[in-house]
Formats: C-alpha cells, sequence, structure tokens
C-alpha cells in the first residue's frame, strides 16, 4: 500500500485567531469554558481520491479544462500550454494521478499539459482541504493545487475569490507560496493590486525530490495555509495584505489542480528546462468543517 493511504489521524485543531480568547474565557470565566471556547474539528472525510484505479481520473470526481482560455490567451496569465484529456498528459497510474506537460506543437500551442477540477462534482463551504504532492522543476513549470467560488459564472472572478492552496515557481524548488485573490487583491490587476500571498521556504528540502502535504483549514473569518502540517499564515479580513472584501464566507468553493507551463508567474522555459516534465499527485482529501464561531 502507497505511504499516502495511510489515513491523517483525528485531531483536534484549534485556529490561531481563536487561541488567545479561549486562554482569556478559561482563566476568566473559570470552569465555564465550554461555552466560550472555540475547537474545531476537521476529522469527517467528505471528498477523497487516493487515485488507485488505473485509468482516466475518476469522471465522477473530475472534469477538464481544455485549451489555451475562453479569450485565447493563456487563461489570463499569458501561459503557454494548451491543456488536453489525452492519457499523454493526465493519467492516473500506480496509485498516482499524473499530469505531464510535454514540448510539442499542439493545435496552436506549443506545449500541451492538464488541468483538472471538481466544478460541478465537488464543492464545499470551510474545512479542510489537502493534497500529497510531487512537483516538478524547471523554469517555466507553474504547478497549482487551488480553489475557486462556485459562483464564478454569475460573480466573475475576482469577486468570486480564489483561494491558491499551492503554487510553486519551477525555477525555485524550495519555496511554494499560498494566496487569496479577491476584489481589491488580485493578480494580472492593471491598476497595480497584488494577492495577498505567503511563501513558504523548505530550506533545506525539495519540491521535486520528494512528496509534500499542502492544505489550508478555512473557517468564517479565516484561512489558515499548511504545508505537511506547518501553519505558516493564517489570513483573516483584517491582514493588511486583504486590501478589499473578505469574499471566502460567501458559499462553497470548487478544487482545481494543473501544471502549467510559462506565464506571468514564473515566465516562459528557458534552454535548461527539460521536458517532459510530471506533476504527481498521491491524494486528495478533504474534511468537514465542524467548528462552532
Amino acid at each position: 500500500m502507497k505511504e499516502g493511504n495511510k489515513l491523517k489521524s483525528q485531531r483536534l485543531i484549534q485556529p490561531i485567531k481563536h487561541a488567545l480568547l479561549g486562554i482569556v474565557m478559561i482563566f476568566g470565566l473559570g470552569c465555564a469554558t465550554e461555552d466560550t471556547q472555540t475547537v474545531v474539528n476537521f476529522t469527517q472525510l467528505t471528498f477523497a481520491d487516493e487515485f488507485d484505479v488505473d485509468g482516466p481520473p475518476n469522471p465522477g470526481k473530475w472534469v477538464y479544462d481544455i485549451g489555451i482560455g475562453p479569450g485565447n490567451d493563456g487563461w489570463g496569465n499569458g501561459e503557454l500550454q494548451y491543456y488536453t484529456n489525452r492519457p499523454e498528459n493526465v493519467v492516473v497510474s500506480n496509485g498516482y494521478l499524473i499530469i505531464t506537460a510535454i514540448k510539442e506543437n499542439f493545435e496552436t500551442a506549443g506545449y500541451t499539459s492538464a488541468r483538472l477540477l471538481t466544478k460541478g462534482k465537488f464543492d464545499q463551504q470551510y474545512g479542510r482541504f489537502e493534497a500529497r504532492m510531487r512537483l516538478p522543476y524547471g523554469k517555466g513549470m507553474w504547478p497549482a493545487f487551488w480553489m475557486l467560488g462556485a459562483n464564478i459564472d454569475t460573480n466573475p472572478w475576482p469577486f468570486c475569490g480564489e483561494i491558491d492552496i499551492m503554487e510553486n515557481r519551477g525555477r525555485t524548488p524550495s519555496i511554494v507560496s499560498g494566496a487569496l485573490h479577491g476584489p481589491g487583491y488580485w493578480g494580472a490587476n492593471p491598476e497595480g493590486s497584488n494577492p495577498a500571498l505567503k511563501e513558504y521556504d523548505f530550506v533545506n528540502d525539495r519540491v521535486d525530490t520528494g512528496f509534500h502535504v499542502y492544505g489550508i483549514e478555512w473557517g468564517p473569518q479565516y484561512i489558515n495555509l499548511y504545508v505537511d502540517d506547518v501553519l505558516y499564515k493564517q489570513f483573516t479580513p483584517e491582514d493588511e495584505k486583504v486590501t478589499g472584501p473578505w469574499v471566502f464566507d460567501q458559499g462553497p468553493f470548487f478544487m482545481l489542480i494543473n501544471l502549467a507551463i510559462g506565464g506571468n508567474f514564473d515566465g516562459p522555459p528557458n534552454n535548461e528546462t527539460v521536458f517532459p516534465q510530471t506533476m504527481l499527485v498521491d491524494y486528495v482529501r478533504v474534511y468537514k468543517y465542524n467548528g462552532l464561531d
């Protein structure tokens, strides 16, 4: 059995934003703590794909984005790949989802890759969302595990909200980032606004030589960013980088996993970038939010 199939042990987690309040209530109100403490329980599994059946990804859980974007503009980011649903670009094999970026002339692009999403299949408001992954390496590689508001068709981006659980610039194999995009703080804004972004530095490790778990824990008025269960950032509406409305309490979000090539995050590949490149996903799991706020 692959290591990733060992289920996470159950745990009770108290978010940072409530920790001090809980301590104050304990000392200020004596034994009446059960009415004042906030303890968040993320142990009830609501979605899981262990990628244990070889072949195409489970069509009951995943759909595909195909092409170079609705505006033929590289998905709004200047990306260089054509997304396909071909087995050459996306397949489940030997217990992993494998997304492969290939340098080839295909349709109108010079590269191919894949982007999967749970839109119309699964979405959820609040909870723990996590994936165990091994990422590619090389200038121009842009792997991502992220989320969009399920109301995007009627409430266009960035007003629907975007949660980037993990992004990586292929030229920096020891650094990943997480970010929030909303009105007033979103990437590619011609007025110069930036997303609420935070980087995580592995220091003595790399994203391409082993697997790591990338996740968020999301509840009312906060989103916590994790790598391997290390909390490295908490975003709240009061964060100095959240320079517009907090749009993350307005409904469920769906998940996306993709491997982009080029674009405005890491720029294009260079002569040292090796192809093909692969992104391996061991599992994706989602847990229900059972907290009391």
